[in-house]
């Protein structure tokens, strides 16, 4: 079957109230609905621009921001409700962080016709997260979310840069891994990228990365950001040679729609040149400490 999918490269932009900023995702929403997606996707920390509605001294505290935003979480989630419905389509939500058993964790909500499906937390924290803004490693749960086309997960961007959850995920069923991402490098961005792309070759899998850019001065956690969308795959027989889908020239604002044929990865997977997902599963990876459960959500 095949589905279409628009991966944003979205700006962190200023917001007057929080019913603009809702007006202003609609808009988002609407223009990738128009080009027929059927799943929407928002990057890593694209409710951080939420911070510009708030008073000075917030907008210059990233500790107190944590708080202040966990409080909006509420009417957030209700936003990206309304629209998934009213627009008949997938949101996987831009990250927000939010507080959960007294815990700072970033989280990815996604939502459906039918209101909140669940969430995603992000597992690796980078240098900034942890020792500047306070963010913490959420709990070692992936979630499978289940839809009539197959089933997808999500790798918050550093997680991306390991195998783990994305052979769990690819384990229990997964035939698409999401990234939703926030850089402010070159190399950043690039790390991300190769990430996503070994992931989807060990897998035999799609993955869609989609990134923040430009930049957004008035805000000290994400004032500069250099990203860009793509779609790729393991390069093999009726696939991209080189294993990219589609990319979109880094530091536009839009949305990157394409199309993919998801019977494509289970042909690869049966009767492909190599059998990467097949011998992937030899392997048994896990953390050291915790162990990590899949838990399935239908969409």
């Amino acid at each position: 079957m095949s589905v279409t999918i628009s991966a944003a490269q979205y700006p962190i932009t200023e917001h007057a109230s929080f019913s603009d900023w809702a007006a202003y995702i609609e808009n988002w929403v609407s223009e990738a609905v128009i080009k027929g997606s059927q799943l929407v996707v928002f990057p890593e920390y694209g409710s951080m621009e939420l911070v510009s509605i708030f008073t000075p001294e917030i907008r210059t505290d990233i500790r107190r921001q944590v708080k202040k935003l966990d409080s909006l979480k509420d009417d957030f989630c209700s936003v990206f409700a309304e629209l998934a419905k009213k627009y008949k389509t997938i949101i996987v939500a831009p990250s927000i962080p939010v507080i959960h058993e007294n815990r700072n964790v970033n989280r990815v909500y996604v939502f459906s016709e039918n209101g909140l499906v669940g969430y995603q937390d992000k597992l690796f924290m980078t240098r900034f997260e942890n020792e500047e803004w306070g963010i913490e490693s959420g709990e070692k749960t992936l979630t499978l979310f289940e839809t009539s086309w197959g089933s997808f997960g999500i790798q918050i961007c550093y997680d991306v840069e390991f195998g783990i959850g994305s052979q769990l995920l690819s384990s229990a069923g997964a035939t698409l891994i999401i990234v939703p991402s926030c850089t402010e490098t070159i190399r950043g961005a690039t790390r991300v990228h190769i990430g996503t792309r070994a992931r989807a070759l060990e897998n035999q899998v799609y993955t869609v990365v989609s990134q923040t850019v430009g930049n957004a001065e008035w805000s000290p956690a994400v004032d500069i950001n250099y990203g860009y969308s793509a779609f790729y795959s393991t390069p093999d027989t009726d696939l991209p040679e080189e294993g990219i889908v589609s990319t979109m020239a880094p530091q536009q604002e839009g949305w990157l729609t394409t199309e993919l044929d998801f019977s494509k990865i289970q042909e690869v997977r049966a009767n492909g040149q190599v059998f990467n997902f097949k011998d992937q599963q030899k392997i048994e990876t896990n953390f050291t400490d915790q162990e990590i459960r899949v838990i399935r959500k239908s969409i």
